[in-house]
Parts: C-alpha cells; sequence; structure tokens
C-alpha cells in the first residue's frame, strides 16, 4: 500500500562549486566516495519525518537528451506493500534541460513538472554539483521499522525508459527502541541450625470464689478445657516437634487486695501446670515458668478504651493516675452510684481471670517434598529457607512461585529477606507501586537496592533508579552493575 504524501514545505539549494567545503553533523562518506547521497540525516519532528542528504550530481552519468530522476523514499520493513515517497529530483541533460523547462511552461501533457519535483537541474560538465536536499512527509506508525531507499532512474529523449535503480541508503531509518532486561535479586537464606518456635494461647477458666482449683464442670470451664486438650494434643502428638519448655502466667481481676490477688493469681497458675502433668504427662521439668502476676490494670484499661461508657474517661484517669492500686477500687465504686463499677464487674472483669501459656518447642528440618507439602498445612513450622527451595521449585511465572515468598512475608513480616524476596515477586508481576511500598522498611539494606532501583525505573524515576543502582554497584552488587548499564542504555535512547 503506497501512502500519498502531503505538501509540506520544501527547501533546496543548488551549488556550484570548484572546491566543496562544509562542516558535516555526521559524516557518512569520504571525498573520493562515489556514492550520490551522502551526509544523509532523517528525523522526526512532530507529525513530520523530514530527510537531510547532499546529493553529489557529479557521479551522475547521463547523455545530452537524457533526464535522471532520484526519488527517496521509506519502506516498511514488515509489510513491503507499505511506503511513502519524498518529493523527486530531476537532473537534466544540457540539451534535455531546456525541453523540460519549455514543456513545463506550456504546461504539455506528461511533463516532469507533473512529477512535483524539489529542484530540476542541469547537469554540468564541469566542476562539482552539490544539491543540498531537503524534504519533509507526514510521519505514519509503521515508518518507526522502515528503511530509507533512494531510486535513480533514466529517461531517453522520448521519455522511454532506460532502467532504474533502488539503493538502500539507511537499513532502519529510527534506532530501535531499546527495552531494558532486568534482574531482580532473590536472596536464599542461611538454614536455621535449630528451628525454635513458639505458641502463646490464653485460657479463661471460671473459679468459685476465692478458690484456685480447676473445676472442669464449673460453668462454661468445658468449653476452655477442650480448648486446652485441642492446642497441647497437636503440639504434643505431632512427631515433627520436640516441646522444649511451658512457661505460664495466672492473672487476677482488681477487686479485692493487691497482694492476696497475686497469691490467688499464682496458684492458680500452678492449678493449670499441674493440669497439664496429669491430664498430657507433661514433665513439671518442662514447665521452666509458673508466675502469678496478680491484677490485671492493663487489660481492664484497654477494655475501658475500646469502650463507650459514659465514665470512660474518669475510669482511664483513676487506672493512670491513682496510686496503690488498692486505692483505686472505692473511687471505681462511687462512679455513678455504683452503676459503673456493677458494669466492670459484671462485663470486664471475668475476663481479666485468666490463665497464659506459651508453648516452646523445636522442629525437625524437612525434605523439599515434605516442605512442599507442609506449606499448604502448617506453613509455620517451615524455615525461610525451606520456604525459598519450595518457591524455586516452580516456576517464576507461575501463581505457586509468589505464594510462597507472600506466606513467608506474613509469616516472618520483620525479617529483611522474606520483605526483598517477596518484593521481588510484586516485581515480576508489575506491581511496582506495591513493591516500592513493601521495600520502605529496607530501603537502608545493600541487599534491596537492585531491587530499589528497578522499581525507580518501572515506575519512570530515573533519577532514583540510577541512585540506588550505583550505591549497589559501588556495594559489589554485580547484578545491579548490569543493571545500571541497561538503564543507562534506555535513557541514551530516550
Amino acid at each position: 500500500m503506497s501512502t500519498k504524501r502531503s505538501n509540506p514545505a520544501r527547501f533546496f539549494a543548488f551549488i556550484f562549486l570548484s572546491t566543496v567545503c562544509c562542516t558535516p553533523i555526521a559524516a557518512q562518506s569520504s571525498p573520493d566516495d562515489p556514492a550520490i547521497a551522502k551526509q544523509v540525516q532523517i528525523s522526526r519532528q512532530g507529525d513530520l519525518v523530514s530527510i537531510d542528504m547532499e546529493l553529489d550530481v557529479n557521479h551522475i552519468k547521463i547523455g545530452k537528451n537524457e533526464v535522471h530522476i532520484i526519488t527517496p523514499l521509506l519502506q516498511s520493513n514488515i509489510d513491503q506493500n507499505m511506503n511513502a515517497s519524498f518529493s523527486p529530483v530531476i537532473i537534466s541533460g544540457t540539451i534535455r534541460n531546456k525541453v523540460v523547462k519549455r514543456e513545463i511552461s506550456l504546461n504539455t501533457e506528461n511533463n516532469l513538472g507533473k512529477l512535483n519535483p524539489v529542484a530540476i537541474i542541469k547537469k554540468e560538465r564541469r566542476g562539482s554539483q552539490i544539491f543540498l536536499y531537503q524534504d519533509a512527509i507526514p510521519f505514519e506508525p509503521w515508518m518507526e521499522d522502515a528503511s530509507l531507499v533512494l531510486n535513480s532512474e533514466n529517461r531517453g529523449c522520448a521519455g522511454c525508459d532506460m532502467g532504474n535503480e533502488a539503493t538502500t541508503l539507511l537499513a532502519r531509518i529510527f534506532p530501535e527502541e531499546f527495552i531494558p532486561v532486568w534482574q531482580l535479586t532473590y536472596i536464599e537464606p542461611e538454614p536455621e541450625p535449630v528451628k525454635v518456635r513458639s505458641e502463646q494461647h490464653s485460657a479463661s477458666f471460671n473459679y468459685p470464689l476465692d478458690q484456685y482449683a480447676l473445676l472442669r464442670q464449673y460453668k462454661n470451664n468445658e468449653a476452655e478445657f477442650q480448648k486446652v486438650d485441642r492446642v497441647i494434643k497437636e503440639v504434643h502428638d505431632n512427631k515433627d516437634l520436640t516441646i522444649t519448655d511451658f512457661m505460664i502466667e495466672g492473672f487476677a481481676s482488681p477487686e479485692g487486695g493487691w497482694e492476696y490477688n497475686r497469691i490467688l493469681s499464682e496458684k492458680r497458675a500452678n492449678s493449670f501446670a499441674d493440669y497439664l502433668q496429669t491430664k498430657h504427662q507433661i514433665e513439671r521439668s518442662r514447665i521452666k515458668s509458673v508466675k502469678g502476676i496478680g491484677e490485671d490494670w492493663n487489660g481492664l484499661r484497654q477494655a475501658v478504651e475500646s469502650s463507650d461508657m459514659a465514665d470512660k474517661q474518669e475510669i482511664l484517669r483513676i487506672i493512670d493516675q491513682v496510686t496503690p492500686p488498692d486505692a483505686r477500687d472505692a473511687q471505681l465504686i462511687r462512679l455513678s452510684g455504683g452503676n459503673s463499677y456493677r458494669f466492670l464487674l459484671n462485663n470486664f472483669y471475668p475476663p481479666l481471670r485468666r490463665t497464659d501459656y506459651r508453648i516452646a518447642y523445636n522442629v525437625r528440618s524437612f525434605s523439599l517434598e515434605e516442605a512442599k507439602a507442609q506449606i499448604k498445612s502448617n506453613p509455620r513450622l517451615l524455615s525461610l529457607n525451606e520456604m525459598y527451595l519450595v518457591a524455586h521449585s516452580y516456576p517464576k511465572e507461575s501463581k505457586e512461585f509468589k505464594e510462597v515468598f507472600d506466606i513467608a512475608v506474613r509469616l516472618f513480616p520483620n525479617d529483611p529477606i522474606a520483605i526483598i524476596n517477596s518484593a521481588a515477586t510484586d516485581l515480576e508481576r508489575g506491581n511496582f507501586a506495591i513493591a516500592l511500598e513493601r521495600m520502605e522498611a529496607v530501603k537502608e539494606d545493600p541487599r534491596a537496592w537492585n531491587n530499589l532501583g528497578v522499581t525507580h525505573a518501572r515506575l519512570g524515576n530515573m533519577t532514583l533508579a540510577a541512585e540506588y543502582l550505583k550505591k549497589g554497584t559501588n556495594n559489589g552488587d554485580s547484578t545491579a552493575a548490569a543493571n545500571l548499564n541497561q538503564l543507562m542504555k534506555a535513557m541514551d535512547n530516550q
């Protein structure tokens, strides 16, 4: 398909020189070069594609009654049917030149002037003839990948075709767009020599007034016992785990005396330790700490703070400012004729009477296939190293690859390696803003500088991209150095 050209402004000059002197913008030939076209320049200016070049008329061999028509054109490198012509230059022999001019002035049929040339030049027999050719045609998208071809056509005295020739001047008029290939950093964590894990749980048992014995059938204790039994059984029966110790802390609600409640909470904590020993055969030697914390004023404060009680601010003032703790009870009782205190007793105090316990254990190492199964059932038993190996057992473009690193950063939210690796998967999927937000916590970590550089480059901030990639390069990161090279090429191509 031919592209019809518009009629842009033309610029031409015809110079007859015995010696040609010029300062080329980009020299493309030597003085002895027999090529007709020299100093060829193609540029895009807005919606126009412009061409500037020198045509060495002296190298064109034609007879006195012949004409030579030179037409530059753009030819698609993808579809040969797509092309667009610039205006031609007509060079005529000394005798034919007079005929051509007469035909044009008389507007005779089939005269060469109808080709709309930029110039009609008489070929001189002596001296140098350099024609400075300039023209422009409308830009079309296909021209991004097009070549510049010079068509040369000879015609005899009667307009007969004496042959033509096409010469490729530029195989591609515009540089091919440079698309950087970014390399991301994934860090393999060190294996854990011993995988130490722990779980924190809480049991809210009910006790008769001033008692510390655990009664399974008292109030809703059965449900609490079932929860405890399920937790202990899951850990105790798991052959992948080795329990190392328990820590137990007893808490009391604030009514009554401070020291009395401390002793009562300690007795209740020991009562729970006895239950673990008799029910689940947990040796007392494994229970490293049994402690009575006493009145849980912090827990009460949190409950009041999140409530909409009418006396909330005064209750908070009493908790924060009145000392000793035993003096707080009397002031709380006086609020709202005792209504506020009764509300606290019935709604906020019972959950404060609880037993917190922490189970610590070691986890054995898993093979890759075991770890792949574990990531789906109980990933917290895996180390970061095991998760890394699981992730890299899948293709990078798979959803499983990203899911593993998402699990890792969820279970190890403050670990720099987990953050860097998870952010890398966000980059792989084009989630650049999310990756940048995630890496804010590790921006001072040299291991993150390469990925930060890539992130800023993908977001279009080349200045920050260069800054991080240079820092990484100076820190000895070969991946950052490779990406910096890609960045520089991309910036040069803009």
